[in-house]
């Protein structure tokens, strides 16, 4: 069966990285094939290399480069992305070489609290600011509009009128630990169906 080789672009800790790689370890179809990172200190690429996962830096003035982002995903047959923390929006020219097939994971129930300046803890303070009574995970497809692509699946958590922006992002993290590999690997499955074989 033809393996499906997906990169993980990340900018930090790599938490959702790292249970993207321990998922698929021992995946017939799903190869973590490289991690990408736009920062050279993000401990993501520690955590990848630990788990033998090829790693590559491509700074932010890198990923505006054509030529620079897509023989790194060609030298690995990359077939699929999946942003697990990405900051940089990605640039067009990779939304057109892979289409419908780069996915990104949002801390918040969009379309609230999406778009530019939305990231990390800023949603989580931007949650408690509006007094909301839950909040969540939104896994979408990316598009040239941050955060605006179509949405593939949300997942909910309650919220207390006590909890603090830390509270907040404790337990959305909870819920990105717990479903977002499984969302991925539905994703992959729609996406390149598996052919019987002969």
């Amino acid at each position: 069966m033809e393996k499906i080789n997906i990169a993980i672009f990340v900018s930090g800790s790599g938490t959702n990285c790292e249970n993207l790689i321990k998922y698929f370890e021992n995946s017939e179809r799903v190869d973590c094939a490289v991690v990408v990172s736009n920062k050279a200190d993000a401990y993501a690429l520690v955590r990848a290399e630990r788990l033998g996962i090829p790693t590559a830096i491509v700074s932010k003035a890198a990923l505006s480069e054509p030529q620079s982002v897509l023989p790194l995903l060609q030298r690995y047959a990359v077939d699929f992305i999946v942003l697990a923390g990405f900051l940089p929006l990605i640039p067009d020219y990779l939304i057109d070489a892979f289409p419908r097939r780069i996915i990104n994971l949002h801390p918040a129930l969009l379309p609230k609290f999406g778009g530019k300046g939305m990231w990390g803890h800023h949603v989580h303070e931007a949650v408690k600011a509006a007094g909301e009574q839950e909040t969540g995970m939104t896994v979408h497809y990316v598009t040239p509009v941050c955060d605006g692509g179509d949405i593939i699946a949300q997942y909910r958590t309650p919220l207390l009128p006590t909890d603090s922006a830390d509270d907040i992002a404790e337990k959305e993290h909870l819920l990105e630990m717990r479903y977002f590999p499984q969302v991925v690997e539905r994703v992959l499955e729609e996406t390149f169906p598996a052919t019987p074989s002969a």
